[in-house]
């Protein structure tokens, strides 16, 4: 959230109390790109890009750097080397150890620091206390896995000019290392996939002592006035020296101590035309070019964690979060790249035709992607990803940073939120509200204003004078509390908080190495940093149930303006020459911040009480390569507007492939009003969102979805419905997502990657691996939509079961009137609901399933799908505490069976291994089978014969003819099976 606009009577008034400062400190009410850089105001950018441009204009280009062939070697899957650069006539050379790692898992890592600063050979500006070495430790918050070398790893060949490694599984990746000019050439099958300093346009800039030069005498001119012309600072070489030392935007100086020392480097997909991932830009799915004709973009995507409150669309402007993964798709093949740097980062993407053969005037020629990335400072390393499928990348990658945590359950229900409730009053209210109206929900949230004057483990003692009275009426119902707890301390007296975080050094630091003061919410703030061990202790020991009094086990937290946001810093940041723990320098951990602070609240509530061992929910602002392991995000402070309605599903796909699928959009805009069609537009849309949450700014009227009124109500409340009876099949799709890294809500070119014609859509989805195919209303008074059936496989309507006539790769249109989502089920799939209406997920705990097949094209298809189910708040299911299904409809046999989907074996009833969740839920079963396109012949049947556990019976069964258009089905009531029992129903 940001601050009000108009502001509201609260914030006003505060201001008030700051004098006449308060304008300074006051941050705008709508995004203002000119209070963000540009790349040509960032000093390393826009030398980076001046560096290219250089390059890319000469025909005799080549890159200044290369291997000294002497110093490199290979053994156990590693290659060690030293980059020389030289840098003067003098022959004064700059060397740059570079290791080159084969892992195990087939992903190749490429690492270049620079020696002087690795063995701290430097002197600091203005006595700086900031750390000499480049910044080496993201990998310590990143890297969870996937780094074993692989020792098999082999020279192919190897003479003076190049090296060349095979690697990874049967040897069938291939790393080309030429030494001079240095670069490398990554293969599969013998094939360039991709390439590192093709175009030479590597540029670390190394570490240099600052050489005072005279300045210039100042002279008026005839009118008085000071002649203000700029000192030329070019060195012969043409490199702008002037933001080396210092730089200035928006009235903020960035001191810089360590003079210039930004990363750069081409990495070039060869052969593939479309490029995808580093979110989060309020961009298409598929990566625009950044430079050149008309329709792309002039700038590079940036990745910068920032506060861009109402932010505009179809931009490469920065956002909250940053997430260095590209991926690079063409039929049948995906690759990929991460590049572990949290310092300021811009990629540059440009795209051309290959030039093979001057004759054939481009026929058929393939394009190739060309990205250029810039880092302001810490180490170039880079893992390169080889594929071959989209699957392979995003399970490599969750390897490497870990997968996104099993969630608590009742996080993929509908959450109630608002800036803000007014009183415990409030809440409850709503909560009655939403039951007379029958709209299921699972969480109620606050906002900042619940809190004794923003000051964070506070309660308003007016407002919400009984906190422990509204949490056991929530908890009645199963419902859950959310709270949030912002990274910002309140700076002021009689504050034990604050006090704490003083006394005991725990906070960030200004350049001089004192204590930082900015200014957020609560006016002068101080900010936890929670790089130090020591402060993330203490930030645990403030949310024990007997320090935050009036919490409860029922209660959960929301970290929001981690990026961090600061209301007077430089683009409402914290300054870039700030200090954390270790002295290093904010500028090279700025994107990792958020992530900090939100595993300090993670790790927080799993040590609320002894022996309390439950999974946290914490929802993060800001994050970056790694926070999918704590947390869920979503897209901040969108607008109820239709364009950013349409703009979030692309935004969450993307969230999704880039590794962090726990991801949602504000339901109805987090700025302004929507009318009552938008509303129940978004929340269709909302029900698909694997992080499902309805908000709202202070000044934007109440819009609890009840209070919408008829006929928008009860459709709201449908889609809300909707999303709760699917809620076996969402939360199986994470335990998939937590397995290997699979996207929750998946793409077109992931699940189709030969159909090209699908690579650039970006506004439908498949739902895990149900064969749930949504394509969500986003235009207004939009009643039809056209869907993009990417395969020859049958698709059914999921509510009237009516068979789509569809043809691979072609459009179909669907209608959707208002009360409608377009949802379709793909042939061949098994997915399971539950399907009685409850209150709260909670309550829906114990409740049978319905199982729904969707038969294929041919009627005697096989059709296939699974089924998790642990208890959804504890960690007993790594002990094995949960049941996983496997169900296999076989046309041809007429039977529907279900074996465990691991082949484990049953557990006795009673053992010691069937813990108590385990052994209430053998009174959980499957109520009701629903088969859609089953064929003429079973019309007439009136029963099926099921077998499980040594019985046989018979269940009753219907069958609906097919008829105008919509397909046969059957329906059978009373099935009688448990749910974690093998069994066979046989039609």
């Amino acid at each position: 959230m940001h601050v009000p606009g108009p502001l509201s009577s609260t914030w006003t008034t505060y201001l008030g109390l700051l004098s006449a400062l308060s304008a300074t400190f006051a941050p705008a009410v709508a995004v203002k790109e000119h209070d963000f850089k540009k790349c040509h105001q960032s000093g390393f950018c826009s030398r980076n890009r001046a560096f290219a441009d250089h390059a890319l204009a000469s025909s005799s280009w080549q890159s200044p750097y290369s291997i000294a062939p002497e110093s490199g070697s290979f053994s156990d899957g590693q290659y060690h080397g030293v980059i020389l650069k030289n840098i003067n006539d003098d022959g004064e050379t700059i060397r740059l150890p570079i290791t080159i790692s084969f892992l195990e898992s087939g992903t190749a890592r490429v690492t270049v620091d620079e020696e002087k600063r690795q063995k701290g050979e430097v002197d600091l500006r203005h006595g700086s206390k900031a750390r000499k070495e480049r910044y080496n430790e993201a990998e310590q918050w990143v890297i969870v896995g996937g780094t074993t070398l692989d020792k098999a790893a082999k020279v192919d060949y190897e003479d003076k000019s190049q090296l060349a490694v095979k690697y990874g599984p049967s040897s069938k990746f291939e790393a080309t290392i030429k030494f001079s000019p240095f670069s490398i050439d990554f293969k599969r099958d013998g094939s360039s996939q991709i390439k590192l300093n093709a175009h030479g346009l590597l540029n670390i800039e190394h570490w240099r002592p600052k050489v005072e030069k005279p300045v210039p005498e100042k002279k008026e001119d005839e009118s008085g006035e000071e002649n203000k012309t700029e000192e030329t600072k070019e060195e012969p070489t043409g490199v702008d020296e002037s933001t080396w030392w210092d730089e200035t935007f928006g009235g903020n100086t960035d001191t810089k101590p360590r003079g210039p020392e930004s990363v750069a480097l081409d990495i070039s997909f060869v052969g593939y035309e479309h490029v995808y991932g580093i979110p989060s830009h309020a961009s298409s799915l598929s990566l625009k070019q950044t430079r050149g004709g008309d329709g792309n973009y002039q700038e590079p995507y940036r990745l910068y964690n920032a506060d861009v409150f109402e932010y505009i669309l179809d931009s490469p402007m920065t956002l909250y979060g940053s997430i260095p993964f590209m991926q690079a798709h063409r039929k049948d093949s995906a690759v990929g790249v991460f590049w572990l740097n949290a310092a300021e980062t811009w990629i540059d993407i440009t795209k051309a035709k290959d030039k093979k053969n001057p004759l054939s005037l481009g026929v058929n020629s393939k394009t190739s992607t060309h990205t250029h990335w810039i880092s302001e400072s810490g180490l170039l390393d880079v893992f390169v990803l080889l594929g071959p499928t989209p699957k392979d990348l995003t399970a490599k990658y969750g390897e490497l940073t870990g997968t996104t945590a099993m969630p608590q359950e009742f996080s993929l229900g509908y959450h109630q939120c608002r800036w803000n409730y007014v009183s415990d009053d409030d809440v409850k209210d709503v909560d009655r509200k939403m039951d007379k109206f029958k709209m299921p929900y699972d969480v109620i949230w606050l906002d900042i204003e619940y809190t004794d004057e923003k000051k964070y483990f506070t309660w308003d003692k007016h407002s919400f004078a009984d906190p422990i009275g509204m949490g056991k009426q929530l908890d009645s119902h199963g419902r859950k509390l959310v709270a949030i707890i912002d990274p910002h301390i309140k700076n002021v007296d009689n504050y034990p908080v604050v006090a704490e975080l003083k006394s005991k050094d725990l906070a960030v630091k200004n350049k001089d190495g004192n204590i930082f003061e900015g200014w957020c919410w609560p006016g002068s703030s101080h900010w936890i940093d929670a790089f130090s061990p020591a402060a993330r202790e203490w930030w645990t020991s403030l949310f024990k149930y007997d320090t935050f009094k009036g919490t409860m086990e029922n209660t959960w937290i929301w970290n929001d303006m981690n990026e961090p946001s600061v209301f007077n810093g430089p683009e409402t940041t914290m300054p870039k020459d700030n200090l954390h723990a270790g002295n290093w320098e904010h500028r090279d951990v700025h994107n990792l911040n958020g992530m900090t602070f939100l595993n300090a609240t993670y790790q927080a509530l799993t040590s609320r009480k002894p022996g309390e061992l439950r999974r946290p929910f914490v929802l993060t602002r800001a994050f970056f390569a790694g926070s999918q392991r704590v947390g869920a995000m979503w897209t901040g402070d969108n607008q109820a507007a239709w364009d950013h309605l349409a703009a979030s599903i692309p935004m969450v796909l993307s969230q999704g492939i880039a590794g962090f699928p726990f991801a949602g959009a504000d339901v109805g805009g987090f700025f302004g009003n929507p009318e009552k069609d938008l509303l129940t537009r978004w929340y269709q849309a909302g029900a698909f969102y694997p992080f499902f949450r309805g908000h709202a700014h202070i000044d934007a009227r109440r819009r609890e979805p009840y209070l919408a009124g008829e006929p928008y109500s009860s459709i709201i409340a449908a889609a809300l419905r909707l999303r709760y009876s699917l809620l076996p099949s969402w939360y199986t799709a994470f335990r998939h997502a937590h397995l290997d890294g699979t996207p929750i809500v998946k793409p077109m070119f992931y699940t189709h990657p030969s159909e090209e014609a699908g690579f650039a859509v970006d506004d439908q989805f498949f739902v895990g691996n149900t064969g749930l195919l949504a394509k969500p209303v986003t235009e207004k008074d939009q009643t039809a939509v056209d869907i993009w059936i990417p395969d020859a496989e049958v698709y059914y309507d999921y509510f009237t079961y009516r068979v789509i006539p569809t043809a691979r790769g072609r459009s179909v249109t669907l209608d959707a009137p208002m009360e409608k989502v377009p949802l379709l089920m793909r042939g061949g799939h098994v997915f399971a609901r539950r399907d009685v209406p409850r209150r709260s997920s909670a309550l829906m705990k114990w409740d049978d399933y319905t199982l729904v097949v969707a038969v294929g094209r041919d009627g005697k298809a096989t059709a296939e799908g699974d089924l998790y189910v642990d208890d959804g708040d504890s960690y007993e299911y790594q002990s094995g505490q949960y049941i996983h299904r496997r169900f296999v409809f076989d046309g041809a046999a007429g039977s529907l069976s279900s074996v465990d989907a691991e082949g484990r074996e049953p557990e006795p009833a009673g053992s010691v291994a069937e813990g108590e969740w385990l052994k209430r839920m053998r009174g959980v079963g499957v109520d009701k089978i629903v088969l859609v396109g089953v064929p003429d012949s079973w019309v007439g049947k009136k029963s099926v014969q099921v077998e499980s556990e040594g019985r046989v019976w018979e269940a009753k069964m219907e069958v609906v003819p097919a008829a105008e258009g919509r397909a046969a089905f059957a329906v059978v009531r009373k099935v009688g099976v448990r749910i974690g029992a093998d069994w066979r129903v046989v039609f």
